[in-house]
C-alpha cells in the first residue's frame, strides 16, 4: 500500500487556509507523479531521510551471476553474491518559486492547483525526465538506426534491429523494455501500417483511434516530448563517402571536404553517429575520417557526411568538478540545441567519455545548461563538440540508471517561514513559504533533491531515425 510520510514545519501562529504547506507540498506532489513519464521507469532510491546538496548516496547495481562447469572431483566455484555500490551525488536542487500577491489568497483551492501548482510542477516535472532521458548520450555507443533516416519504410527493421541489440546485450526478456520516441519519431510510426492497421496488431482498431503504439517486438513504445528531437541548422564541414564501405568499418574514404574535420568532433556518416577519432588529409583538405564505434550498416558511395563544428567554453577560470549552472561558450553561430549530445574534449575520444545533454531552455550561442553537473573538469577554450541532427529514441531498463530522490530540511524556526516536507511512491517535494514586504505578496517556494547515475552501461540503447 502506497502511503505519505510527513514532516511539518511552522513558525507561524496563524494558519491561513490558502497558504498551508502541507496542502500545498502534497498537491504539488500529485501533478508531479502524474507528469512524469521516464523517471517512472528507472530505479528510483528513495529514503524518507533528509539530505543536503552534495550529499552523496550509495546505491547498489547486483552482479550477475554465470554458470560454471565443473567436473566430478572438483569443488563447485563460489561467486561473489553482494552487489556493487555505485555512489550518486544530489546535486540537482530542482525548484520552482512564485508569488502569490495580496487579495490572490481567497481564491479557492481548484483556483490555486489550476492557476499556480499545476504549471509550476509540470514544469519540474519535464526537468527531471529531461534529466533522465538526458542520459542517453551515455549509451549511444549503444546504436542502432541511421539519423535522418526513420521512416514508415524503415521504423520495423530499425526496431528489429534494437531488439537483436537488447538480445546481445543480454537484456532479461521478462523485465519491461520502455522505447521512448520524441513526437517526430511516432508519427513514423503512427505512418506504418504494421502499428496501426488493426489485422495486424490484433488490437480492435485501439491504436488507430488512440494514437497508442503499444507493444512492439518485446518494447513497450511511449512518446515523451522531452525525448532528443535534434533539428538541422548546426554549422558543418560535408562531403561525401568515396566508395561503399561494409557494416563493421571505422575508417572512410571521403571526398569534397574543405579544410580539414577535428578528432573529438562528432561526425553523422551517411546517418550513422559517432565521434572522430583520426584523421588524414590531402592539401589541406580531409580524405580520410576514422570513428568510433563502427557502423553495423554499409554505407553507400556519395553518403552524406557531416562533421559538426564544435564551440569553445569561454572562462578564463574553466569550470570545476561538480558545476551545475549554465557554462559559457563561444563561437557558434548557431545556438545548440535542447536534447543535443555535448561533450568537451580535444583529444582522442573513448566510450568512457562523459557525454552530455542541453538540458535548459535558456540555451544560446554564449550559454547552455547540461542535463547533469560536470563529473570532470573543463578548461577555458576547451572544445564543445554538438551531436548530429536526427531523432533519438532512447531504450532501457529499469536498472539502467538511478534517479535519486531525497527531501530537504525546512528553513530554521524564527525565520518567518512556514514549510512542508511531503513524501509519497519514492519522492518528495518540499513546500516553504514566506511573505515579502515590498512585493506584498506570499512566496512560494517548491523544490526537491535530486542526483542521476548510469548505474548499467549495457542496460541501455539507442535508435537513430
Amino acid at each position: 500500500m502506497k502511503f505519505f510520510q510527513t514532516r511539518i514545519y511552522t513558525s507561524y501562529a496563524n494558519d491561513l487556509d490558502a497558504f498551508i504547506p502541507e496542502f500545498w507540498a502534497n498537491e504539488s506532489l500529485v501533478v508531479l507523479e502524474e507528469n512524469l513519464v521516464a523517471s517512472n521507469l528507472v530505479y528510483r532510491d528513495f529514503e524518507n531521510t533528509l539530505a543536503q546538496f552534495g550529499d552523496t548516496v550509495n546505491c547498489r547495481r547486483p552482479n550477475r551471476f554465470e554458470p560454471v562447469r565443473k567436473d566430478l572431483t572438483d569443488n563447485v566455484t563460489i561467486q561473489d553474491a553482494t552487489a556493487v555500490n555505485v555512489p550518486v551525488v544530489l546535486n540537482q536542487h530542482v525548484h520552482t518559486s512564485f508569488l502569490i500577491r495580496d487579495g490572490e489568497e481567497s481564491k479557492s483551492i481548484t483556483d490555486l492547483v489550476e492557476e499556480y501548482i499545476t504549471p509550476a510542477v509540470k514544469g519540474m516535472a519535464r526537468w527531471t525526465d529531461r534529466m533522465v532521458l538526458g542520459q542517453y548520450g551515455q549509451f549511444i555507443g549503444n546504436s542502432v538506426g541511421l539519423a535522418g533516416n526513420l521512416s514508415s519504410t524503415t521504423a520495423k527493421g530499425y526496431l528489429i534491429d534494437a531488439r537483436k541489440k537488447a538480445q546481445h546485450l543480454l537484456w532479461p526478456l521478462d523485465e519491461m523494455r520502455p522505447m521512448i520516441m520524441n513526437e517526430d519519431a511516432e508519427s513514423q510510426m503512427l505512418n506504418t501500417d504494421l502499428f496501426i492497421a488493426a489485422e495486424h496488431v490484433g488490437d480492435d482498431g485501439t491504436a488507430l483511434r488512440t494514437a497508442s503504439l503499444g507493444k512492439k517486438f518485446g518494447f513497450d513504445m511511449l512518446m515523451s516530448q522531452q525525448m532528443g528531437n535534434i533539428g538541422t541548422g548546426n554549422t558543418l564541414k560535408s562531403g561525401t563517402t568515396s566508395g561503399t564501405h561494409l557494416a563493421g568499418t571505422t575508417v572512410f574514404t571521403v571526398t569534397g571536404f574543405t579544410g580539414v574535420v577535428l578528432v573529438g568532433e562528432f561526425v553523422s556518416i551517411g546517418g550513422w553517429v559517432s565521434r572522430i577519432t583520426a584523421t588524414s588529409a590531402t592539401l589541406g583538405n580531409t580524405t580520410s575520417i576514422t570513428i568510433l564505434t563502427a557502423t553495423p550498416y554499409d554505407i553507400a558511395t556519395g553518403a552524406a557526411v557531416n562533421a559538426y563544428v564544435p564551440g569553445t567554453v569561454n572562462l578564463s577560470a574553466g569550470y570545476a568538478v561538480g558545476w551545475s549552472k549554465a557554462i559559457v561558450v563561444a563561437t557558434f553561430t548557431v545556438s545548440p540545441q535542447v536534447g543535443q549530445m555535448v561533450t568537451f574534449t580535444n583529444t582522442i575520444p573513448t566510450a568512457t567519455d562523459e557525454v552530455y545533454t542541453v538540458i535548459g531552455t535558456d540555451v544560446s550561442t554564449t550559454s547552455i545548461t547540461l542535463d547533469r553537473p560536470l563529473a570532470v573538469a573543463i578548461a577555458n577554450t576547451a572544445a564543445v563538440n554538438l551531436g548530429p541532427a536526427g531523432d533519438y529514441s532512447f531504450s532501457f531498463l529499469r536498472d539502467a540508471m538511478a534517479l535519486v530522490i531525497r527531501p530537504l530540511a525546512a528553513p530554521k524556526a524564527g525565520t518567518g517561514a512556514r514549510s512542508a516536507v511531503m513524501s509519497y511512491n519514492n519522492l518528495s517535494m518540499r513546500a516553504t513559504i514566506t511573505y515579502d514586504g515590498n512585493k506584498q505578496g506570499h512566496l512560494v517556494t517548491l523544490d526537491f533533491l535530486a542526483g542521476i547515475k548510469v548505474l548499467n552501461a549495457s542496460f541501455g540503447l539507442v535508435m537513430l531515425g
